[in-house]
């Protein structure tokens, strides 16, 4: 059973002998052509990005935007989304993780004032906008920012 197994046909090519006469369709250059970097024993290590001394696409087209490399990521929860955990509720970023508020990865929390406070709410989380600190101290609930440890950006110490 096993000595009759064979490739499918058309499955296997045999391999290519290159530089074995001109009758062979690849003889004298090896299917190379004549001179340049391809000829060379090192022609395939070049990068694939590499455009053979032309400027290349990266540095041609023009650059836009900016990237500020000190941005904090915020997560953002509205009033409303709160309404979910019901009156009483305490509120920080681990819970809103599991109810799948917020990502979880993190971030700093931001409680925006869209929609009406739940009430008795208890908040700890980073930020608080203006008008959901109101609202929520209007339906009797608290508030409590969790502090920051802020990182020295260069300097003397």
């Amino acid at each position: 059973m096993l000595d009759d197994l064979r490739p499918s046909p058309g499955s296997t090519r045999r391999p290519k002998r290159v530089g074995r006469g001109p009758g062979s369709g690849i003889g004298r250059y090896c299917g190379r052509g004549i001179k340049g970097q391809g000829k060379r024993s090192a022609g395939r290590e070049v990068p694939f990005h590499f455009e053979g001394g032309q400027m290349p696409l990266a540095r041609r087209i023009p650059k836009r935007g900016f990237t500020n490399l000190f941005r904090k990521a915020v997560e953002i929860v509205n009033l409303a989304d709160l309404a979910r955990l019901g009156d009483g509720a305490t509120v920080d970023a681990k819970t809103l993780a599991e109810r799948g508020l917020i990502r979880g990865s993190g971030a700093l929390v931001k409680v925006l004032g869209d929609g009406d406070a739940p009430k008795n709410l208890t908040v700890h989380v980073h930020r608080v906008s203006a008008a959901a600190r109101q609202k929520i101290e209007a339906a009797g609930g608290s508030v409590e920012l969790i502090e920051v440890a802020r990182k020295r950006v260069g300097g003397r110490k």
